[in-house]
């Protein structure tokens, strides 16, 4: 471990160098004239035929250089990528999910706002892509977006009277009980939504930080240079402790909205049994939601907002490309980078996955199917947040919800409680 934060620490040396060669000019990022050369080795965790198929058409029209596409599974690649980076064998350059950028900031070789303005990043790139946005420079070229969306079973909304699907939040309380079916015994045998219980509710965190971001909440910022915790309790209708309270009420069988419990399966699954009215997922998830039930009647619509709010705002996960701190030729990198996020290998790569892609120019291209034109507008109005641990902060949020619906914190007290666990993860 000594010897890796030894190495670490000359690369950047080796990286402030490279950024003022960059500041003036010696290696101007993205200058067509300037050949690549070698193979640039690259890592992610889509699948090979994914990638593969398009890195040929774009390793025939850049032959001064070549890509290399390596698969990693998804379940290993923070582990196989430390330990890469710490033998000296890792990758040139890596597919970035948006909820790892904050765990690898200090590996990565970032682009110094000199050679790329923020200017011209944010007027390229959908606002999700702020994400890799640092003090220190841009972390990764965004690459896609994959939004959060609401898919919404249609012969539901119809059978109950519902032309349209609500949105924003105060139509959508409206319509909950229209649509939750209850028997004779109170028990609910159609629910309107998932929403209130984290175990068995797909994206639970995600959903609730979108809640908590709609009312201007950043969850996470930097100041000074130092990353900071944001989950405040605000005073107002659209407080934090508010926002959770309104989230657990669709759990409390004393409440209007009660529509889930811990008896049902997972909210996915449930919604392809045609007994779910509304489910939040990603973009990418259409493809799932039609393999399970293909006879299904379903539709997508945007995230209700809050009514009246002054903007609009929806979770998206955001997969950019990054540089390694470590790569033996780092030059070639960043021209490959400019070339792979500029050209048509993003609205290609966002096809292959199902997702959208991060340009803003390739945002405005109209689309025609059912779905796509949802999913596009979406990704214009998303944003994400610089996540410091995914599986610690899965528990921050699991304990925030748990410990209000078993009455162990009100919403207030599990607001604070799970600010001050960001706090300590931001500063480990």
């Amino acid at each position: 471990m000594k010897n890796f934060q030894i190495i670490l620490i000359a690369v950047f040396i080796a990286a402030a160098i490279f950024g003022m060669l960059i500041f003036s000019g010696a290696i101007p990022l993205g200058n067509k004239t300037v050949g690549g050369q070698g193979t640039i080795v690259l890592w992610g965790t889509f699948r090979a035929d994914l990638v593969n198929t398009l890195l040929e058409d774009f390793n025939n029209a850049h032959p001064s250089y070549v890509v290399r596409y390596v698969e990693k599974s998804r379940e290993d690649f923070d582990q196989n990528l430390l330990e890469a980076l710490a033998s000296g064998s890792g990758p040139d350059m890596f597919f970035l999910p948006d909820n790892l950028a904050y765990h690898y900031s200090n590996k990565i070789l970032a682009i110094p706002y000199q050679s790329y303005s923020v200017s011209s990043f944010k007027s390229s790139f959908a606002s999700a892509g702020e994400v890799f946005l640092t003090s220190g420079g841009i972390l990764a070229f965004p690459m896609t977006v994959d939004p959060l969306v609401m898919y919404y079973n249609r012969s539901m909304l119809d059978a109950s009277g519902i032309v349209y699907p609500p949105n924003n939040w105060d139509d959508f309380v409206n319509v909950v009980p229209a649509l939750t079916k209850k028997d004779d015994s109170n028990k609910i045998i159609k629910s309107a939504v998932a929403l209130g219980h984290f175990s068995n509710v797909f994206h639970a965190k995600d959903i609730l930080s979108t809640l908590f971001m709609q009312t201007g909440n950043k969850i996470v910022y930097e100041k000074d240079g130092r990353f900071v915790p944001d989950l405040t309790v605000s005073i107002g209708p659209f407080g934090l402790d508010n926002i959770l309270k309104f989230y657990t009420d669709f759990a409390d069988p004393q409440k209007n909205v009660y529509s889930w419990n811990k008896s049902f399966p997972l909210s996915q699954d449930y919604f392809s049994t045609d007994n779910l009215a509304f489910y939040f997922g990603y973009a990418s998830e259409l493809s799932t939601l039609v393999s399970k039930n293909p006879n299904q009647n379903f539709s997508v619509a945007e995230m209700p907002q809050i009514k009246g709010s002054g903007f609009k705002l929806t979770s998206a996960r955001v997969t950019g490309l990054a540089i390694s701190a470590f790569s033996k030729n780092s030059t070639t990198a960043f021209l490959a980078l400019s070339d792979m996020s500029s050209g048509d290998f993003v609205s290609k790569l966002a096809k292959n996955l199902g997702v959208v892609p991060a340009r803003r120019d390739l945002l405005a291209i109209k689309q025609n199917d059912a779905y796509s034109p949802i999913f596009y507008s979406s990704a214009l109005y998303a944003r994400s947040w610089l996540d410091p641990s995914p599986k610690d902060m899965d528990d921050i949020f699991r304990r925030m919800i748990d410990g209000v619906l078993a009455n162990n914190f009100g919403p207030g007290d599990a607001i604070i409680d799970a600010n001050s666990k960001l706090y300590l993860l931001l500063n480990k």
